[in-house]
């Protein structure tokens, strides 16, 4: 994570632009569109980029659309967003082409944008605040592996295939497992749109279609829910080895109760807090590296309560 400026300088990076810092009205404005709000990963973004604004002294918004499957609403709060004339824009997209016309009129603006989570794929944005998500899901895979002694059946729960997180954990966990894993196959992926109840109702389809599967890698926080869930409703919970990522209280209890394995968290306070840092930084000039790796952790059963991975949970 980018280390917090101290006030005095976000006070003058105020100065500077020309703001004064008497009302939110005079100070540089930082918009954030996520994509989505129903699970509460997104709250703990929404928590670092509020923690970031109060800190460097700057307004920040952060909205999204109800479900990470309405791609046409986040395009519509992106809209009126720009029309809103922030002096940056944070975006996390659900669809990076249709995202790209409305990035490219911030672009004739002079309004600089920073990716986050996903991120875009455009050269459009100067930096992206993101785990390594590729990587991220190769660890899950290995976990995996190792769990169901590297041979037999698996499938993945993905939220979606247009969006770079979907994209990469698929990728980073399938491509680990065929290169690595010559026993084990994906017998499936499927997209529940990170929906807990349409992933749970794909776990079980996959389940009574697969029944000698051995293993589901659920890629974020809800259809890692909907592939517990899914189990619990087939009885098989703690038959098939379950992993996920992200976090949020009902997968904490998953894993303390011994239903799902383990997961991969991020950071995702530190995501939050590092893109609107990246959007003073890119209001001040500064040139911004074109990633921001924010991290990420595998947790299980016995480092679940360990104080740094604690630390990168969220309920």
């Amino acid at each position: 994570m980018i280390k917090p400026k101290l006030i005095g300088a976000a006070l003058g990076l105020s100065l500077a632009l020309g703001f004064s810092t008497g009302a939110w009205a005079d100070v540089p404005y930082v918009a954030l569109v996520s994509k989505g709000f129903q699970h509460q990963y997104w709250q703990a973004v929404k928590k670092g980029a509020e923690k970031a604004g109060q800190d460097l002294h700057v307004k920040v918004s952060f909205e999204g659309p109800e479900t990470e499957a309405m791609v046409d609403k986040q395009i519509d709060i992106l809209s009126a967003t720009l029309a809103r004339k922030p002096s940056a824009i944070g975006l996390a997209a659900l669809d990076s082409q249709a995202a790209t016309p409305l990035l490219k009129k911030a672009q004739a603006a002079k309004i600089p944008v920073i990716g986050f989570d996903s991120g875009v794929d455009s050269d459009i944005p100067l930096s992206t605040a993101a785990t390594d998500n590729k990587a991220a899901a190769a660890v899950a895979a290995d976990k995996m592996a190792a769990l169901i002694g590297n041979e037999g059946e698996v499938a993945v729960v993905a939220h979606d295939q247009t969006s770079r997180t979907g994209i990469d954990r698929r990728d980073g966990f399938v491509e680990r497992i065929k290169s690595k894993y010559p026993k084990i196959k994906v017998v499936t992926v499927q997209y529940g749109g990170g929906d807990q109840l349409k992933s749970t109702d794909i776990t079980k389809s996959i389940i009574t279609a697969h029944p000698h599967l051995k293993g589901i890698f659920g890629t974020n926080e809800g259809s890692a829910i909907g592939v517990v869930n899914g189990a619990r409703e087939m009885k098989v919970n703690g038959k098939i080895v379950l992993v996920g990522f992200d976090s949020g209280e009902k997968q904490l209890d998953a894993i303390r109760s011994g239903d799902e394995a383990g997961a991969v968290t991020q950071n995702p306070i530190g995501i939050g807090y590092d893109t609107v840092q990246a959007a003073v930084e890119a209001l001040q000039g500064k040139k911004l590296p074109k990633r921001i790796d924010t991290g990420f952790y595998w947790y299980d059963k016995g480092n679940i309560d360990d104080p740094k991975i604690a630390a990168v949970l969220y309920k």
